[in-house]
């Protein structure tokens, strides 16, 4: 079958021919059809199997053939929604709307989170043919009244599957309440799982079903393999694989956001070019990944699961799941990412003791046996045990065969939590001492202002006055501190209001220390609002030696000892200290350094304050 053969207009046609496309998927074959005669759809297929355009096509035909409608602003009416789950699918949507409805005289714009809202409030208000959204964002502008959907005709839901698993269930049902009753409806899943269908008998009216692979399969022309790895093996073994083989393009799957920080850190140190992509990026540092990533510039992506939702390249040749997910249907779209549209593809498993249990499951859930294959160097050290995986707030059992008790499990997630804060205190104290004056350099040369170690908060404001710059002498009177651009207020060490003097206080000070930023001081950088990455974790995830794993008898993992990298990204946003969030030194952050809370060490608030009860100063910002 050809495309001619699906009666498409001869414009469409056209547009179809310049992508160099003579022949339809599976899924167009099938779906084309069903849709230009007005039917709703159900319709599953992998994501590479051609869907955007199964319904992309017969969208643009209908439309081109029906008269424009209008909206309460005056504007073009919105004839076509098509909800996405993330931006960068929803942006991939709208390019393809482009790209074949690009001699047709119909208008679409696309809307997501991330960016400025007016720019498509006013695109919405004037009007357009067609809408590709996320469900957040459309949601902001209809509860502002920005939006009219009464004149949709065709609504599509992609990747439902995806929509689900965030939590998009009472968004898209309000979604739903906003259009008319009288609509055609396409629903589009790479799984089906009870819930979709039961949404999908709420929104589609005697829907015509289209399967092109069977039922949580995987793509078949996907070669897969499970190399078993030691647990801080990892990343030497995902560097090696990558280098051995001289790969020029892959993507790597992580389960945390801080796992693809961190993984993608350790490519850079091994000279593999790579950039992380997840939630807490800006959209323009998203949009920038995966530029460099499709232009060859990025050789590794390191995503999370829904950030990569959208990435959409035809040749990608290797996936690689860094850590095996614990939801076997995020297996299926992972490795989906490649083979697609009839090409060959490799996804690479790197299985630790800690996610075997995962691996069984995803076998049973595709109903096929991956192949096993041993790189030497790289296995489990002799006595490795598996161990439950900490996730957040949540302690996850992956191992092979049954879980250990509740209280085990408990036990573990405790252990981590308290060896993991534990590290970050260390750290942050170690980093975070605020003696000492900066060389500024902020908005111009010179020495910034900060105190030295504190005192407390409430301390009486009479007596001699504290000591200037480097917390050693008193400031002679009349005289002026050394000026370096803007070099922050005078600070001080005890006596004062504040823990740590100035906004400057410790090396650096002032507005303009070494680091610039607010806080000055040695370092700099991005980090959270807490401590800066434990001893430990930079042991265990940036490819040095792990501790030691222990077990207790009868292989029940030892409670005190638990798997804690995806923890480490709280410990990074604890509280307001440590860290370097504001360009700060060792303890930077808000305040960071030993005084803890907002007070003490390299950053806004310096100098070494106490805790924030009696005796210590909070530090107050450092005013």
């Amino acid at each position: 079958m050809n495309f001619e053969e699906l009666n498409l207009a001869p414009a469409i046609l056209k547009a179809v021919q310049e992508q160099g496309y003579t022949e339809p998927t599976p899924i167009q074959a099938q779906a084309i059809p069903v849709v230009l005669a007005g039917h709703d759809l159900l319709g599953g297929a992998q994501t590479g199997t051609g869907k955007t355009a199964a319904f992309t096509l017969p969208l643009l035909q209908r439309l081109s053939e029906s008269a424009p409608a209008q909206n309460k602003f005056g504007g073009k009416g919105i004839r076509a929604l098509v909800l996405t789950p993330t931006r960068e699918l929803a942006a991939q949507v709208e390019e393809s709307v482009q790209t074949y409805g690009k001699y047709l005289e119909l208008t679409s714009t696309v809307v997501f989170g991330g960016v400025g809202m007016n720019p498509q409030i006013t695109k919405v208000k004037k009007g357009v043919d067609i809408l590709v959204a996320t469900p957040g964002r459309l949601l902001d502008l209809m509860q502002q009244g920005m939006l009219d959907l009464g004149q949709v005709q065709i609504l599509v839901l992609d990747e439902a599957d995806r929509m689900l698993d965030m939590g998009f269930i009472h968004d898209v049902k309000k979604v739903l309440a906003a259009v008319p009753k009288d609509k055609q409806s396409l629903l589009f899943s790479a799984t089906f799982s009870d819930e979709i269908r039961d949404l999908a008998a709420t929104l589609l009216k005697n829907p015509q079903s289209v399967q092109v692979t069977p039922r949580n399969t995987t793509v078949q022309r996907i070669t897969q393999v499970i190399h078993p790895v030691g647990r801080g093996k990892k990343k030497a073994l995902l560097a090696h694989i990558i280098q051995e083989h001289n790969w020029s393009q892959v993507l790597v799957f992580t389960r945390t956001k801080f796992g693809a920080n961190n993984v993608a850190e350790f490519l850079e140190k091994n000279g593999i070019t790579a950039m992380a992509l997840h939630g807490n990026k800006s959209q323009s540092a998203r949009t920038q990944a995966l530029q460099g990533f499709k232009s060859g510039d990025v050789r590794a992506l390191v995503a999370t699961d829904i950030a990569a939702r959208g990435i959409d390249i035809d040749d990608l040749p290797h996936v690689v799941n860094y850590e095996i997910p614990n939801v076997c249907e995020d297996y299926v779209h992972r490795i989906g990412r490649t083979g697609r549209a009839g090409a060959e593809g490799a996804a690479v498993n790197l299985v630790c003791l800690d996610e075997e249990g995962f691996m069984q499951d995803i076998e049973r859930f595709t109903k096929q046996e991956i192949a096993v294959q041993v790189i030497e160097g790289f296995m489990p050290e002799s006595g490795e045990r598996a161990e439950p995986i900490a996730m957040g707030r949540q302690t996850i059992w992956g191992g092979a065969g049954k879980p250990p008790s509740r209280d085990v499990m408990q036990a573990a997630a405790k252990a981590a939590r308290t060896e993991m804060l534990q590290r970050v205190r260390e750290n942050k104290g170690a980093n975070g001492n605020g003696n000492g004056n900066g060389n500024g350099n902020g908005d111009g040369a010179g020495r910034g202002h900060g105190g030295g170690n504190g005192g407390a908060r409430n301390a009486p404001r009479s007596g001699p006055r504290p000591p200037q710059g480097d917390g050693m002498a008193p400031r002679p009177q009349g005289a002026r501190p050394p000026q370096g651009g803007r070099g922050g207020r005078p600070g001080g060490g005890g006596g004062a209001r504040t823990g740590g003097g100035g906004y400057g206080g410790g090396n650096g000070g002032g507005y303009g220390g070494n680091g610039g930023g607010y806080g000055g001081g040695q370092g700099g950088g991005q980090g959270g609002y807490g401590g800066a990455q434990p001893d430990h974790t930079r042991s265990a995830s940036m490819g040095g030696q792990a501790p030691a794993p222990r077990a207790t008898q009868g292989g029940q993992p030892d409670p005190m000892r638990t798997s804690v990298d995806s923890m480490v990204d709280r410990g990074r946003r604890g509280g307001f200290g440590g860290g370097n969030r504001n360009g700060g030194g060792g303890g930077g952050g808000y305040g960071g350094g030993n005084g803890g809370g907002f007070g003490g060490g390299r950053g806004n608030g310096g100098g070494g304050g106490g805790s924030r009860g009696p005796g210590g100063s909070r530090g107050s910002f450092g005013r």
